[in-house]
């Protein structure tokens, strides 16, 4: 049975270590540059903490599946996370370069905890009558995260040095501890019960419950066309985000402005999903997955124009399609994903999105060095693939 655990729990632990985990990046940035004096070793450290989470996804999602108290091996899991952050920034310039990566490689493993594996739990805090308006207050947590881990990591990194970055990054992290080692233990499997799904009992094996994971993303239509559409719609925001200091420079004369672009970005990201919150039934999730990417191909269409006024309102419409994306999103894993298999869709999910968004992110590099337009507008259609392969992609060929 459910013990009594307040909602704000969930949100106060998830919004923290998902604010250091977005700090944990520019941070890590900041101190290998610091201490190196390179940015081929700040990116690398960065690459190495990002690349496994394809690996430890659905690894870190099926055993928090065969868990009887997933929460505690959450906390673990944001514990050995946030100490490998210290353990990284330890390391910098007294151990040698490729060790070091291979300390950000270990700890990347653990990143989907911060994001899946944290949303996949919802369900054992809220009633199901309740998991709409829930669902959009934890993706704000994302858009939140977005907005203050970066901000906070440049601020701290210019006032007291790039390696307390890092450690506060650990420190945020550590705070969620708590809120998650104190989640409901219950497994709620009315859900699926009452859809006639997932009665047979848990996979002997870990391998058969990886099986299964990717059995349900790929055969669930309403889950597989989402997650397809999802990971090449973030695809196109990883060119996007990459493309945003060349855009700062041309519209306004300064690369850094191109961070006041995902501010905006940020801002109006959360404020979707705040008007979301109230009215959570207004469009169905579904809807808005395919749709918000036509608002995304708008966005990347106005930021090619390089005009101030239409970059500016492309960051604003890029948060109003980003945001409820995401909300979205989440809410068709919660409805689809069998209940013992959830943590590990959620886990698996998150872990496709961030290697499309590093994809993303590599191609646009050379396109936006030729040419900053061209970059964009390949953005701009490849949210347009997203939106297409929403409506032709057929689960069970994979």
């Amino acid at each position: 049975m459910k013990r009594r655990y307040a909602m704000g729990s969930f949100l106060a632990g998830a919004a923290a270590a998902r604010a250091g985990d977005e700090m944990s990046g520019p941070a890590l940035l900041l101190a290998g540059y610091a201490v190196g004096g390179s940015a081929t070793e700040a990116s690398a450290l960065l690459a190495g903490i990002t690349v496994s989470a394809a690996v430890g996804g659905p690894l870190l999602g099926a055993l928090l599946d065969r868990s009887p108290r997933p929460g505690r091996l959450l906390a673990r899991a944001l514990a050995l996370y946030g100490t490998g952050l210290v353990l990284i920034l330890l390391s910098l310039g007294r151990l040698p370069l490729e060790l070091t990566v291979l300390i950000a490689v270990f700890t990347g493993l653990l990143g989907p905890a911060l994001s899946g594996g944290w949303t996949a739990q919802l369900p054992r805090v809220v009633p199901r009558e309740r998991m709409p308006r829930a669902n959009a207050l934890d993706a704000m947590t994302f858009s939140l995260a977005s907005l203050v881990g970066p901000a906070l990591a440049g601020a701290l990194a210019h006032l007291l040095g790039a390696p307390a970055a890092v450690v506060a990054s650990a420190a945020l992290i550590a705070f969620a501890l708590p809120a998650a080692w104190t989640l409901p233990m219950g497994r709620d499997q009315d859900q699926d019960r009452d859809r006639g799904r997932d009665k047979t009992p848990p996979a002997a094996s870990l391998t058969a419950d990886l099986a299964a994971g990717i059995r349900a993303i790929t055969h669930t239509r309403p889950l597989a066309r989402a997650t397809l559409a999802s990971v090449v719609s973030c695809t196109g925001l990883g060119m996007l985000i990459t493309c945003t200091p060349l855009l700062g420079e041309r519209a306004f004369g300064s690369a850094a402005e191109g961070t006041l672009l995902l501010t905006c970005t940020a801002v109006s990201a959360l404020a979707a999903n705040a008007v979301l919150a109230r009215r959570p039934r207004t469009i169905a999730p579904d809807t808005i997955i395919w749709s918000s990417t036509l608002l995304l191909a708008v966005a990347l269409v106005l930021s090619a124009t390089g005009h101030p006024a239409l970059v500016v309102a492309a960051a604003l419409t890029a948060g109003v399609g980003e945001g409820p994306q995401l909300a979205a999103l989440l809410a068709i894993r919660h409805r689809e994903s069998p209940e013992r298999l959830r943590s590990q869709v959620f886990t698996t999910g998150a872990s496709l999105k961030i290697t499309g968004f590093a994809l993303g992110a590599a191609v646009a590099g050379p396109l936006a060095t030729h040419s900053l337009p061209t970059a964009l507008l390949t953005a701009a259609g490849v949210q347009l693939v997203a939106a297409l392969s929403f409506h032709v992609f057929r689960p069970g060929s994979c």
